[in-house]
């Protein structure tokens, strides 16, 4: 049996954030420090109409251009949305989907997760799931192999080979630019679960091959002990990742070889 590692990764979400000034400088001050992503892989999140500058100006950097959002369709009339093969053709490596703000303020549902997922990888895209669901009426089950709802939902039709590109983030809603972030605990037993809901979908090996990130009001005062937690493998930040200093102090905290995430674990 081979053995595989689980690398870190550290995921800036600007939503709406910053003018294109703005982030020429923040990638000046930062492209040539961030390591290798066989290290800790890093990716920014930024709006659609920047990713093209920003796949050009990190073209010798390690840094992955997140795009916040997708259609499910490839082309058509569909004004207003970004195609998944438009965000492929300019470079766009990850896309962010089913962020709670998306569910909230533009109404999207399981089904339509689902639809955008299918859309990202057919088109090569590498989805990071976002997973907002209260895991506290799981906790009864924390032994008998739940199953996240959002989770099942966004992986339908996802096959195994599939799942191997994907990640999925767990943000609870009440911490999102709150300031106040789930304890290490309780980020901790979302991610079991949502590991517990993989392996029953498809297999405990599988399971343990998928990153999870925690994300919601993440500071270089908590990311140490929310990625010493073992089910956690990222972040997913919003404010702090906005000062390029922050975003750099995170890379260097899940570059740590203690991280209990970064472990080696039997692949098919």
């Amino acid at each position: 049996m081979t053995k595989t590692r689980r690398i870190p990764f550290v995921v800036a979400n600007w939503k709406i954030n910053k003018l294109q000034s703005e982030i020429a400088e923040f990638l000046d001050n930062v492209n040539s420090k961030v390591p290798s992503q066989t290290v800790v892989e890093t990716g920014i999140a930024a709006q659609d109409l920047f990713l093209a500058d920003m796949v050009r100006a990190t073209q010798d950097s390690p840094i992955h251009i997140v795009a916040e959002n997708v259609h499910w369709e490839d082309a058509g009339a569909y004004t207003g949305e970004t195609s998944p093969r438009a965000l492929k053709d300019i470079g766009a490596t990850y896309v962010l989907i089913g962020h709670f703000e998306r569910r909230k303020f533009f109404n999207e549902n399981d089904s339509t997760v689902n639809l955008k997922v299918m859309a990202a990888l057919r088109n090569g895209l590498r989805p990071i799931i976002d997973v907002d669901e209260d895991m506290s009426k799981y906790a009864q089950f924390m032994d008998a192999e739940p199953s996240v709802a959002q989770v099942a939902s966004a992986l339908a039709g996802v096959s195994v080979d599939q799942i191997r590109n994907i990640t999925i983030a767990y943000e609870p809603t009440w911490a999102i630019g709150s300031g106040e972030a789930a304890t290490s605990e309780q980020a901790q037993k979302a991610a079991h679960l949502i590991r517990q809901t993989l392996a029953k979908l498809y297999s405990p090996v599988i399971a343990e091959q998928v990153r999870i990130l925690y994300g919601g009001s993440v500071t270089p005062d908590n990311a140490s002990a929310l990625l010493q937690q073992p089910d956690i493998d990222g972040v997913l930040v919003g404010t702090a990742a906005l000062d390029p200093v922050k975003f750099l102090e995170l890379i260097n905290i899940a570059k740590q070889p203690s991280m209990p995430g970064q472990f080696d674990t039997d692949e098919v």
